[in-house]
């Protein structure tokens, strides 16, 4: 993925210290990243996830992956 194609994915996750707990959001709602990496963790597929969380797209599910792979000091 090139850097620009990441930079855009991570545009979609938002913090707001009065949201969440100030935790990573997807786009201003209140589905937290950590919540949907919990759910590919417990071996739900992307559709699954779509349909348990039918505000996100396939963008807010990558999103999620490179946020988490920034975070732990790699790239995605």
């Amino acid at each position: 993925m090139h850097s620009e194609q990441r930079l855009n994915l991570l545009k979609r996750i938002t913090i707001n210290p009065e949201q969440c707990g100030g935790r990573p959001c997807i786009r201003g709602m209140r589905i937290r990243v950590t919540d949907v990496l919990a759910l590919l963790a417990n071996s739900l597929k992307p559709d699954e996830i779509l349909q348990e969380l039918p505000d996100l797209n396939e963008d807010d599910l990558r999103a999620c992956m490179v946020y988490a792979a920034q975070q732990l000091g790699g790239k995605a």
